[in-house]
C-alpha cells in the first residue's frame, strides 16, 4: 500500500543510494551467511529522512557478527520503487532486503518473486498484529517480516459536540449515533455530521468485517467473493446508513483530500489514518481557525457492539529469492525490526508490528487511541489477483453505486462479487 505515516511524514521519489561500512566489493554464497561478503538493503525514503539511526543500528549489529561485511543501501520514493524492483527481479542482482507496501506483497507472493522465512527467528512473531501477519502469509507460508503500522482512528470536532451537549468522545454506537443526530439537526443538510466519502473502500469495509463479512474467502488455494454474503450486505447496510444520515457532501468523490475537506469546517467527524486530523490541522489547510485544539481521537465504535476493525497500512520486509545472501538478510531484518526497533519506530508516531510492543502505547495517552484501535484490524484477501481487484476499481464503484442509489445494496454487491471472482484467482 502506497500510504502516508501518522506524522504525514513526506515522500521524496528520488532513489539515493548510501554504502555503509565503507567498499564494494560484490559477494555471496548461495545465501549461506558464513560466504557473505555485501549486503544490498532497499528502504522507502522514510527509513532514510526519519530514522536513519534505527538503520544504522542493524547495519552495526550485522557488522559486529560478520566483520568486513559491506552494506549498502537504496532508498525509494513510493512512486518509483516497484518499478525498479520489476525490472532488477529479471536479472541477476536483485537485493537482498527489499520494503514492500504490504498489499503490494500479494502479487509477489503469488510469483514467487520472495524466499520464504522462518517467523520463529524474528522477535515476537507469535504476537504479530493480525492484518500484518495476513499480509506476509500466502497460502500458509511466511514471506516477509512487518516492519510497522499506522491505522484508522475515529477524529471529530469536540468544540461543535460541547454545542450539542456532548462533552466526552463516544465509546459505544448509541453513544456515537446519538451526538451525531443532535449535530446533524443542529447544523443542517449542508454540513456532515460525518464526513465518509463513500469510495473510501477502506472504511467500507471496516463495517463489512465488523459484521462477519468479507472481500473474498479462501477454499484451499482459491479464492471467491463474499461481498453478497448475508454478513457483508447487513455491514454494506450500516454504512449506507452513516452515508444517508450524516454525509452531505459529494459522494462520488474520494477520500484523498479529505483532510483538506474537513479543515474546511463543514463536518463535524470522520474515519481516516491518524496522521490526517493533524493535515486538517495544518495552519494550510485550517480555514476553522485553531482547529488543533478543537480536535479530538476516539477508537470508532461500531455497530456490533465491538470496535470497527482497521485497515493497517504499513511496510513489510522481504527477501528476494534471488538474493544471494538470504540468511544474513533474514539476520538484518530480525535486528532491524527487533524489540528496540519496534521502539524506536514508536517514537516516531508509527504502530509496531506487534501486540507485545503495542501493550505500553495503549497506556500512554499521547498514543492509547491508535494503539487500541489497531488491536481490532482486518486485511485484504492475500488472493493472487488482488491486485487486479484494486486496479479495477470493483470496490469503488460498488460503492458509489449504492451510495448514489443507482443500485441496491444487494445488487451491487452481487454485481461485485461476479466482477471480483472474474480476476482474484489470476496471477
Amino acid at each position: 500500500m502506497k500510504r502516508k505515516l501518522i506524522a504525514a511524514i513526506g515522500v521524496a521519489g528520488m532513489m539515493v543510494g548510501v554504502v555503509a561500512c565503507g567498499g564494494s566489493d560484490k559477494g555471496g554464497d548461495g545465501g549461506k551467511a558464513g560466504g557473505a561478503k555485501e549486503l544490498t538493503v532497499w528502504l522507502t525514503v522514510d527509513a532514510q529522512n526519519n530514522w536513519p539511526e534505527l538503520v544504522k543500528a542493524a547495519d552495526d549489529a550485522i557488522a559486529k557478527k560478520y566483520p568486513g561485511i559491506k552494506i549498502k543501501h537504496e532508498y525509494y520514493g513510493w512512486p518509483d520503487k516497484n518499478t525498479k524492483l520489476d525490472a532488477v527481479l529479471a536479472t541477476d542482482k536483485a537485493p537482498d532486503v527489499v520494503e514492500m507496501g504490504n498489499t503490494e506483497m500479494i502479487g509477489y507472493m503469488a510469483k514467487g518473486a520472495f524466499a520464504e522465512v522462518d517467523p520463529k527467528k524474528f522477535a515476537n512473531s507469535d504476537q504479530w498484529l493480525d492484518a500484518l501477519k495476513a499480509s506476509v502469509t500466502y497460502n500458509g507460508k511466511t514471506y516477509g517480516v512487518p516492519y510497522y503500522a499506522g491505522g484508522r482512528v475515529g477524529t471529530w470536532r469536540k468544540d461543535i459536540a460541547a454545542e450539542v451537549g456532548v462533552k466526552t468522545a463516544p465509546k459505544t454506537w448509541a453513544e456515537l449515533t446519538s451526538a451525531l443526530d443532535k449535530i446533524q439537526a443542529k447544523k443542517g443538510d449542508k454540513f456532515s455530521a460525518w464526513y465518509q466519502p463513500s469510495p473510501d473502500w477502506y472504511g467500507a469495509m471496516a463495517f463489512v468485517y465488523g459484521a462477519g463479512g468479507s472481500i473474498a474467502e479462501q477454499n484451499g488455494e482459491t479464492w471467491k467473493a463474499n461481498l453478497s454474503s448475508p454478513e457483508s450486505v447487513k455491514g454494506l447496510n450500516e454504512y449506507k446508513s452513516i452515508l444517508d444520515k450524516y454525509m452531505h457532501g459529494d459522494k462520488t468523490k474520494d477520500e484523498s483530500d479529505r483532510p483538506v475537506v474537513f479543515g474546511q469546517g463543514n463536518a463535524a467527524t470522520m474515519f481516516a489514518a491518524g496522521w490526517e486530523g493533524a493535515t486538517a490541522a495544518d495552519p494550510k489547510n485550517d480555514k476553522v481557525g485553531g482547529l488543533k485544539d478543537k480536535l479530538e481521537n476516539f477508537v470508532m465504535p461500531g455497530p456490533s457492539g465491538q470496535a470497527l476493525p482497521v485497515f493497517l497500512g504499513g511496510s513489510d520486509l522481504a527477501v528476494p529469492v534471488k538474493s544471494k545472501n538470504q540468511e544474513v538478510a533474514a539476520e538484518w531484518i530480525a535486528a532491524f525490526t527487533g524489540p528496540e526497533g519496534q521502539k524506536g519506530l514508536a517514537a516516531k508516531g508509527n504502530l509496531p508490528n506487534n501486540k507485545t510492543d503495542l501493550a505500553p502505547l495503549k497506556n500512554d495517552p499521547a498514543t492509547a487511541v491508535p494503539a487500541t484501535a489497531a488491536e481490532s484490524s482486518w486485511f485484504v484477501p492475500t488472493a493472487p489477483g488482488w491486485g487486479q481487484v484494486e486496479k479495477g476499481q470493483i470496490l469503488k464503484t460498488m460503492l458509489i453505486e449504492i451510495a448514489n442509489g443507482k443500485k441496491s445494496v444487494e445488487a451491487a454487491a452481487k454485481d461485485a462479487d461476479a466482477a471480483i471472482d472474474k480476476v482474484i484467482n489470476t496471477k
